[in-house]
């Protein structure tokens, strides 16, 4: 699995060694893991593992979160992408996720860097059916998901905490005609 993505503000690539400082940066931050469980990173080895991890799905799956990158300064945003998630629901299911540097909040690029991955997985992976899912406290990050075209399924407990999940469809998707432009 290869992807390279670029719009206008951003590149959208697979995870690399050298992203271990920005993965750092943006997991140790105890802010963004607000909703996360609490549990920030301590160290940079731990940020190595994350990117170890996400390769492996890279291999195993096919597919998987990649690296947001500031298209202007170079400077690591965070990540987006869809991942195969098991053991989460009752079912499994490819996942839209993103998280970003604080910094980076309320730019309207998570919703730019989910278009860019949802036409990736529907347009490039011919994936059917696309879910995501959201801590119910987490007013920016639902709003994200509504905003790209995801509908509200139902609520579930993950971690011991109530998540919204939200699914959507290839002919939804191809229906809606979004792109970063008209959101």
């Amino acid at each position: 699995m290869k992807v390279y993505i670029e719009t206008e503000r951003l590149i959208i690539r697979n995870f690399e060694d050298s992203d271990a400082d920005g993965i750092f940066k943006l997991d140790s931050d105890p802010e963004v893991h607000t909703y996360l469980g609490n549990n920030p990173i301590k160290t940079i080895d731990q940020a190595k593992e994350i990117i170890d991890r996400v390769k492996k799905h890279y291999e195993v799956n096919g597919i998987g979160r990649l690296a947001i990158i500031d298209r202007k300064t170079n400077d690591f945003i965070g990540w987006s992408g869809i991942k195969f998630e098991q053991g989460v629901r009752e079912f499994d299911y490819f996942d839209l996720g993103y998280r970003l540097r604080k910094e980076y909040w309320g730019k309207g690029i998570a919703t730019e860097a989910s278009i860019e991955s949802l036409k990736y997985g529907f347009d490039e992976r011919n994936l059917q059916k696309i879910g995501a899912g959201a801590d119910i406290d987490n007013l920016a990050s639902n709003r994200v998901l509504q905003k790209v075209g995801f509908k509200f399924i139902d609520r579930f407990d993950f971690e011991e905490d109530p998540h919204n999940f939200y699914e959507i469809t290839r002919s939804e998707w191809n229906k809606a005609k979004r792109t970063a432009n008209n959101v």
